[in-house]
């Protein structure tokens, strides 16, 4: 079956690609959505613009396109995207978001397409520890609910930020995996990524218990 994956760079749309490269999907492409805003309601905003260099670590074609972010206005930017795709099937890397799930199913529905969910509903901690396990050598780089300070910008997801990440769980009732927008995430290297990504120059940027960590400038480096 001919796929394309939506991908933003950050730990579920690559958990996803890894699932359906496993399972001997042929990935024609990545398709990644490049917002104009930062509220975006459906889309990833910090260094999305990376989308060039995750697709040519991992050797897979991109296609891309700019969207308003304007809620529903970007769904039909999606979809005008998609139809040009000769592909079977999407790919998305939601997990419990029903806003995200609903919207890319109604557009495979009317393009005729399947829409697979490979992480779909799965136990948030457990995700995580796959995430390890794999060996994504991920970071944060946005962070947007209480608990989060300056210092997780950038931060790399290892068994401690887990740890972290479970007690801001408990006290805060954030979703571990940062279902609900909490945080934001981009993968540098992975088992399967032919190259990695460098990160030669970035800067924090802070404000109202909010920020982003700015990858101002990146380059593919050999494994």
């Amino acid at each position: 079956m001919r796929v394309a994956v939506l991908a933003t760079g950050g730990k579920d749309s690559t958990l996803a690609l890894r699932r359906v490269l496993n399972a001997d999907y042929e990935v024609k492409y990545l398709v990644s959505m490049i917002p104009l805003r930062e509220d975006s309601w459906m889309f990833h905003y910090p260094n999305i613009r990376l989308m060039d260099l995750f697709a040519q670590a991992v050797e897979i074609p991109l296609v891309k396109t700019e969207t308003s972010g304007i809620k529903e206005k970007e769904v039909e930017d999606l979809k005008h995207l998609i139809e040009t795709l000769d592909v079977d099937a999407v790919v998305s890397g939601a997990i419990a978001s029903n806003y995200q799930k609903t919207r890319v199913e109604k557009i495979c529905k009317q393009l005729n397409l399947k829409c697979l969910t490979p992480i779909w509903g799965e136990n948030p901690l457990n995700l995580m520890k796959e995430i390890l396990k794999q060996r994504f050598e991920t970071i944060i780089t946005g962070v947007y609910a209480h608990g989060f300070n300056r210092e997780w910008l950038g931060r790399k997801i290892d068994e401690v930020t887990v740890k972290a990440l479970i007690e801001l769980n408990r006290q805060y009732g954030i979703s571990i995996v940062g279902e609900g927008g909490e945080y934001e995430t981009l993968v540098l290297n992975a088992p399967f990524f032919k190259k990695r990504i460098g990160i030669i120059e970035a800067e924090k940027t802070w404000k109202n218990q909010s920020g982003y960590f700015l990858i101002k400038k990146a380059k593919l480096l050999n494994k």
